[in-house]
């Protein structure tokens, strides 16, 4: 099972931003190419998560990290969680405010993967959405050893993106007695 949690950058959801973050396997990092003010926000997700993340896997307790508070976090290797950034509304190239090779760089930066999306027309969203899921999979089976994890039915329906040809999943059901332990993905 895929849990969403979609936060939209808001400022009322600051209080529960570092839970949600504690409780993340998987982070989609989404800003507007028609806003370079969201843009710019995305490297104070990026360090809340990464502080939240280290705070959490050293047992230390977190302290504030609302996008206001002062947030140093050293450059370093990339988080041990899969984050995808997305440059969403590529349909609206025209009102075009960040370039797809600055969101390239800042990827490239962040150690995540990037892509351009468009919600509106239905383009790359599952794909994002796929390649977190991907990538988590892969790190799982990798701290299991790779024990026939490829295998394994996934129960996932499959629909083509329309702008691409390789299949992606079509919806991640919440078959409770399958999934045992549900795939988490923060949407910042």
């Amino acid at each position: 099972m895929l849990e969403v949690l979609d936060t939209a950058g808001q400022e009322e959801y600051t209080a529960l931003r570092d839970q949600w973050i504690r409780d993340g396997e998987g982070f989609v990092l989404v800003y507007s190419i028609t806003s370079r003010a969201s843009f710019s926000r995305i490297q104070k997700f990026y360090n809340q998560i990464k502080m939240v993340k280290e705070s959490a896997n050293s047992g230390s307790p977190s302290g504030a990290s609302y996008l206001g508070s002062p947030m140093h976090v050293p450059a370093g290797p990339p988080l041990p969680v899969p984050v995808m950034l997305v440059g969403n509304k590529s349909d609206k190239a025209v009102e075009r405010a960040v370039s797809a090779q600055e969101g390239q760089a800042l990827a490239k930066d962040l150690g995540c993967e990037f892509v351009e999306a468009s919600a509106k027309n239905c383009i790359n969203v599952e794909k994002a959405f796929y390649d977190v899921v991907r990538m988590l999979r892969q790190q799982r089976q990798q701290q299991q050893g790779g024990r026939g994890q490829e295998r394994r039915p996934t129960g996932l329906g499959t629909m083509r993106d329309r702008d691409a040809g390789p299949e992606y999943p079509k919806a991640f059901r919440p078959d409770r007695s399958r999934h045992r332990n549900p795939i988490k993905c923060v949407v910042l």
